[in-house]
C-alpha cells in the first residue's frame, strides 16, 4: 500500500504524528492489518472510504489489539475504539458517520490523550480510489 503521515492534534494542544499505511481501495481495506505480529508504535493504517458512512470493522484475521479512530469528512475525530480484541468476529463502531478510520496499536489513543473533537490533519495522503 501507498504511505503517508498524518498529525492527531489533541484537546490539550498535543500534536501526534503517525506514519500510515494507506487502504484507499477495496482489496486494501478489506486485508487491513490481518495476519500482522505486530505494529509499532507512532505507525498505523488510515482506511479511506469513498463515502461517509457508519463503517463497522471486526478483527476476525487479525492478530494483535488494535484502537480504532473515527474520522468524518470535516477531519474530526468522531469516535474512539480501545483495544479492540483480535480474531474475533464482534463488529466495532462508534455508530457515527466516518470517511476515514485510523488503526494503530492498542492503547494509542488513550496514552495520547485522543478523543472525540480532536482535529487530524493528512499529510501526502492522496484521495480514495475505489
Amino acid at each position: 500500500p501507498d504511505r503517508g503521515a498524518m498529525v492527531v492534534r489533541d484537546a490539550f494542544g498535543g500534536s501526534h504524528r503517525l506514519s500510515v499505511e494507506i487502504a484507499d481501495n477495496t482489496p486494501l481495506r478489506t486485508r487491513g492489518l490481518m495476519w500482522r505480529s505486530e505494529l509499532a508504535d507512532g505507525t498505523g493504517m488510515l482506511f479511506i472510504f469513498p463515502a461517509e458512512v457508519v463503517q463497522s470493522f471486526w478483527m476476525r484475521n487479525t492478530l494483535i489489539p488494535l484502537d480504532l479512530v473515527f474520522i468524518d469528512k470535516a477531519m474530526r475525530v468522531v469516535g474512539v475504539v480501545q483495544w479492540a480484541e483480535p480474531r474475533t468476529l464482534t463488529s466495532r463502531t462508534v455508530g457515527k458517520p466516518s470517511l476515514y478510520v485510523l488503526e494503530v496499536p492498542g492503547g494509542w489513543a488513550e496514552r495520547r490523550g485522543v478523543v472525540v473533537g480532536d482535529r487530524v490533519e493528512f499529510i501526502g495522503v492522496a484521495e480514495v480510489r475505489t
